[in-house]
């Protein structure tokens, strides 16, 4: 990867992308790169070819935790597991970075081998996979906004590749357009109505499908931003909006 195809969407003042050297010399980051590469190749064997290797953010402390991972490894630094963010969600990361004297911050862009991935709670205490069928965990699977990486998996399945350097203003407002809900966006519509109109339209078993997910939701099995997208990947986002529409048509008629 390189700065071009890495965009953050932050008011940043300054920020440099440079490519890591690990803590003592070039040969020593070569060795760990390629036992990291050895690494993503038994797990794809081991899941059918597919090593589901990614790009994530992790926020640090400052320079001198930089030098330790470097040097030591994540496990060096870090307990049960370790959390990263998504390469296209990167709020979390930001946040956890710490200002330095300078008021510069400091984050990682790392590659990491997250395998088969299962689904695990909020605040976690889990230290290893729930069973040897899984590799790593996701806050959720449609849309995850966090990896968590074992601790056994930290110095084996994360290589730290970039660091990126930058100041921010403020996070005020960001964690709002994080929040905000991606399209189509709405007023507070009631699942039964929107469940309603969508049985007009949509076949029985998407239907069904849909009340299954709802129903889901309402016992917190699965979050309502699940909730949301597989909804919208059952009825995609033109009949949705649509259904949005009349809704508000309505609406205002009788007010």
């Amino acid at each position: 990867m390189s700065a071009t195809k890495t965009t953050l969407s932050f008011p940043i003042a300054r920020a440099a992308f440079r490519a890591l050297k690990s803590g003592a010399t070039t040969h020593s980051s070569r060795a760990k790169l390629q036992s990291f590469n050895l690494y993503a190749r038994a797990v794809a064997k081991q899941r059918g070819g597919n090593a589901n290797v990614k790009y994530a953010w992790y926020g640090t402390s400052g320079e001198n935790e930089i030098r330790n991972i470097l040097s030591h490894g994540f496990s060096h630094v870090h307990g049960h597991n370790l959390c990263l963010s998504p390469d296209d969600s990167p709020l979390q990361s930001l946040k956890s970075c710490v200002v330095g004297g300078d008021g510069v911050r400091h984050l990682l862009l790392c590659r990491v081998i997250l395998g088969r991935t299962e689904l695990v709670q909020p605040g976690t205490q889990q230290c290893y996979p729930s069973s040897e069928e899984y590799d790593s965990g996701v806050d959720s699977f449609s849309a995850p906004n966090k990896y968590v990486i074992w601790s056994n998996r930290m110095n084996t399945h994360v290589w730290p590749a970039y660091v990126i350097s930058f100041r921010v203003p403020s996070f005020k407002g960001i964690e709002k357009s994080e929040e905000e809900p991606l399209r189509p966006s709405s007023p507070w519509l009631p699942f039964p109505t929107l469940i309603s109109a969508l049985s007009k339209v949509l076949s029985a078993p998407d239907i069904a499908l849909i009340s299954k997910l709802y129903k889901a939701k309402k016992e917190r099995k699965i979050s309502r931003h699940d909730l949301i997208q597989k909804v919208r990947q059952i009825a995609g986002d033109k009949l949705l909006i649509a259904v949005i529409k009349s809704y508000r048509a309505k609406v205002g008629h009788y007010r």
